[in-house]
């Protein structure tokens, strides 16, 4: 165990070892059977989750919830994390696809949604990836027309997680044509059973074993009263849901690489070489000193931006936006570092299936691609950051400290 719980309060600390007590209860088979792909999805897992009223802790108790705080479930999360991308992304979506439908959607759109999500009665997904593009977002063609009473959609998205399985989608579609992609996107609750095709099932390098799928829709018609929000305003409900998304991501990221540089430490202290232990040579020990430095500044910046949330929930002027993606960016970033070398200290044992670290390695490849990519969490950090020190402050003039501060004929800027 070497989380830090002095960041958590005593209910998060509680809740951790909560978690723990359900991951240590899920059968090693799921993942096994997960990564042969001999499942569409783990329903087991969630339905257990459910059971433990473990999904959706930020909501409110009415819908199922619990009330808690962001940085509640970024300790929950990480936990779950430890079992890999897949059953993360599993325990994540009631709160991605919640968030929308909580913070924008009708009562009864939570009645008959959020509450079944919560209680592992429904299984939701998002589409929000086309096959023109990713990052890309606002410049999706999936099309909604209105006729009558009913939105006709057509169009696609792909690499949906539980695509092939999920009961409903929060679908976003263009819904006009000629104004500029914010300003044009309406979302949607989406009912597979309204006419939703599969057409692709993906065969992925990880994070196998979720349904991931291409889906289609060809004059689905969807009445307006499952229209999410305003017509033509998803903008900000697709900026809402990128905070739990990318949260979740990066508190999953940190518990994925947790995972794999605990079996290599162990590793260390058990394999011998040259007459010792390996973890008494520099090469392995700076590489877990290294490895645990990054995960613990990970950890701390992951629980500053769910405060971050928090802070922006109880009213504050706080924008969590910055530093949720530098959360999102750092933590897979340094997850996908430690798993790496955590392969390097087992050596090629660490290649092989004797051991779960090359599975680990392979779903925390997509953790710096999935929920925006790091180079887009790169493009608003330096946006944000930029406009920030554009504004007012009142802080100390730095340039004045220099000794030839006054020689503006020497600050030549064209």
């Amino acid at each position: 165990m070497i989380e830090n719980d002095f960041l958590s309060t005593e209910e998060e600390i509680k809740l951790r070892e909560e978690v723990k007590d359900f991951v240590r209860s899920v059968d090693p088979e799921l993942l096994r059977k997960m990564d042969r792909n001999e499942i569409d999805y783990p329903f087991e897992f969630l339905h257990e989750a459910a059971k433990r009223n473990l999904l959706g802790l930020r909501f409110p108790e009415e819908y199922g919830g619990r009330g808690m705080t962001w940085s509640a479930e970024m300790v929950a999360m990480e936990e779950i994390g430890v079992l890999g991308m897949g059953l993360g992304c599993s325990y994540a979506m009631p709160s991605i696809v919640g968030e929308a439908i909580y913070r924008f959607g009708q009562e009864w759109q939570k009645e008959e949604f959020l509450k079944p999500v919560i209680k592992g009665e429904k299984l939701s997904a998002e589409g929000l990836t086309e096959p023109r593009g990713g990052s890309d977002f606002f410049g999706t063609t999936t099309k909604a027309e209105k006729k009558g009473k009913v939105w006709v959609l057509n169009g696609m998205k792909r690499f949906i997680a539980g695509g092939k399985v999920a009961d409903f989608y929060l679908i976003y579609a263009r819904t006009d044509p000629n104004a500029p992609g914010h300003k044009a996107l309406t979302a949607f609750i989406v009912e597979r059973d309204m006419g939703v095709e599969v057409e692709e099932l993906y065969n992925l390098l990880g994070f196998r074993g979720m349904g991931t799928a291409r889906i289609v829709f060809k004059d689905l018609e969807v009445p307006d009263e499952y229209r999410v929000g305003e017509v033509n305003g998803a903008r900000v409900i697709f900026n809402r849901m990128m905070v739990p998304e990318r949260l979740t991501s990066a508190a999953g990221a940190v518990g994925t690489a947790r995972a794999a540089l605990e079996v290599a430490i162990k590793y260390s202290t058990k394999r011998k070489a040259f007459g010792t232990q390996i973890r008494n040579f520099q090469g392995v020990n700076f590489k877990v000193a290294e490895c645990m430095a990054k995960l613990d500044a990970a950890r701390a910046l992951v629980y500053t931006a769910a405060r971050a949330a928090d802070a922006a929930d109880s009213g504050m002027p706080v924008d969590p936006r910055r530093v949720v993606s530098e959360a999102k960016y750092f933590a897979t970033e340094v997850g996908w570092e430690v798993v790496n070398e955590a392969m390097q200290i087992m050596g090629g044992i660490g290649y092989t299936q004797v051991y779960p670290i090359e599975r680990l390695l392979r779903d925390m490849r997509l953790a710096p691609i999935w929920t925006g990519s790091n180079e887009i969490m790169k493009l608003l950090i330096q946006h944000e950051t930029y406009k920030m020190i554009g504004e007012a402050k009142k802080d100390r003039d730095i340039e004045k400290d220099a000794m030839d501060w006054y020689k503006e004929w020497e600050k030549v800027y064209e």
